[in-house]
């Protein structure tokens, strides 16, 4: 079993992190859910399940004969939003409503990957038809992903299939977190997490931002994430591929400023879905992200359907212990203090100073009592160069003899947190 295999080769090689992509209630992803659990048990690895949803995505319709067709360069093709439709090399569909609206004469559509780009020609709104040249030949199959650039699309957050996948898949599962695409703003978090109700608060919210819109709302996308998502794939064809190296940049600098963990994940190591061995450039590019800032470095491919998923993280995590030990942390730490907004809580402010007083005395650990975990975060926040340990410390209450113990069983919650490695399979019982 696939699933099987990726997660044992989290657990040999430093994998945190197990995604459940277009999450749905089939037993395969019970059965993923129920691995992910199985083999991080009895482990000293965290392990946090993640559930990735579609968002407001466009996709291509289905072809005549269900066959691939030949697109070819030069020749016009028509596009119709009437989504029953099946295509050929004539006609094909598309499930955006607004694509005639929308769209422009000289605006561009990117399909299955930005592996086919076409020129609109003309529109027609009443029929809802856009004309366009195909600008490279190639073969387009069904329901391939659409990408328009610099278009605000007028699509839902959730789909229903995404509310119904996160209701009665995800809570009941007890998954961890939610990456949620194509994030556009700041009251999308909002409206997820008013679909999710109590759930809310037990669930994280991890935002990928995938397309222009997102990118001129990121501050307050951020500020309203529980964790940030660096996603290159579809933001690459969003906006010009000669930008993606400093939005990259820019916005793993924001969450580091906001104390939100951040995940930089795309094609990191591609060669190696069929390849033992990475390129010099993606190697470097795991380095370069670590150098960054980013918290985590996420596959997709190459655990997902790759020949070598159990060596690809393996090689992953060696890059990545490999690029921390070069990280300047009293200068991060410089860094992060100057920027940190003005003036600090209490919390924070005690946070940062134990950072500072940690990286001066050279100590080998900070050990933190919280309850919910945000003093960890807070310390966390400030990159110190030694471990961080925090321990869960149950609710006290004083009996007729006034001796302080616990009200009840507590037990210890894994987090997402830097540098927390947790065992949750222990519980706290006796008095503090």
């Amino acid at each position: 079993m696939r699933a099987e295999e990726d997660e044992k080769a989290g657990a040999v090689g430093g994998g945190d992190v197990g995604v459940a992509s277009k999450a749905g209630r089939d037993s395969g992803r019970e059965m993923w859910s129920g691995t992910v659990r199985t083999e991080a048990r009895g482990t000293s690895l965290r392990s946090t399940e993640m559930s990735a949803h579609h968002g407001p995505e466009i996709r291509t319709g289905f072809l005549k004969d269900g066959k691939p067709i030949q697109l070819k360069q030069g020749k016009e093709i028509t596009i119709t939003i009437d989504y029953s439709i099946k295509g050929d090399e004539n006609l094909i569909s598309m499930s955006y409503h607004k694509l005639a609206i929308d769209l422009k004469p000289g605006s561009t559509i990117l399909c299955a990957d930005g592996t086919i780009t076409l020129t609109v020609l003309s529109c027609d709104c009443e029929q809802g038809l856009v004309r366009c040249r195909c600008e490279n030949s190639a073969m387009l199959g069904e329901r391939k992903n659409v990408n328009l650039p610099g278009v605000i699309v007028d699509l839902p957050t959730l789909t229903e299939k995404d509310k119904v996948d996160i209701l009665q898949w995800g809570v009941p599962n007890k998954i961890d977190m939610i990456a949620l695409s194509f994030v556009r703003k700041g009251s999308d978090l909002m409206l997820v997490r008013s679909v999710l109700g109590e759930h809310a608060k037990s669930i994280l919210l991890m935002s990928k931002v995938e397309n222009q819109e997102g990118v001129a709302n990121v501050d307050e996308i951020i500020a309203n994430s529980d964790a940030f998502m660096v996603a290159r794939g579809d933001l690459g064809m969003e906006i010009p591929i000669e930008k993606i190296f400093y939005a990259q940049k820019v916005m793993i600098h924001k969450c580091n400023i906001h104390g939100k963990p951040v995940v930089t994940a795309t094609q990191m190591l591609e060669s190696m879905i069929k390849s033992p061995c990475p390129t010099r450039a993606e190697a470097t590019d795991v380095a370069n992200a670590v150098l960054d800032g980013t918290d985590c470095v996420m596959f997709s491919g190459e655990t997902a359907a790759g020949a070598y998923p159990e060596l690809a993280v393996q090689t992953m995590a060696n890059i990545c212990s490999r690029a921390e030990l070069y990280l300047d942390y009293p200068f991060i730490f410089k860094k992060l203090s100057s920027e940190a907004p003005v003036p600090l809580s209490p919390l924070e402010s005690l946070a940062s100073s134990a950072v500072q007083t940690a990286n001066i005395s050279k100590a080998s650990l900070i050990l933190v009592l919280t309850r919910g975990g945000t003093t960890a975060r807070l310390i966390a926040k400030y990159r110190p160069a030694m471990p961080v340990l925090f321990v869960v410390v149950p609710e006290l209450k004083a009996d007729d003899s006034f001796n302080w113990t616990c009200s009840d069983e507590a037990p210890a919650r894994q987090s997402h947190c830097q540098g927390f490695d947790p065992n949750a399979e222990h519980r706290y019982t006796k008095g503090i």
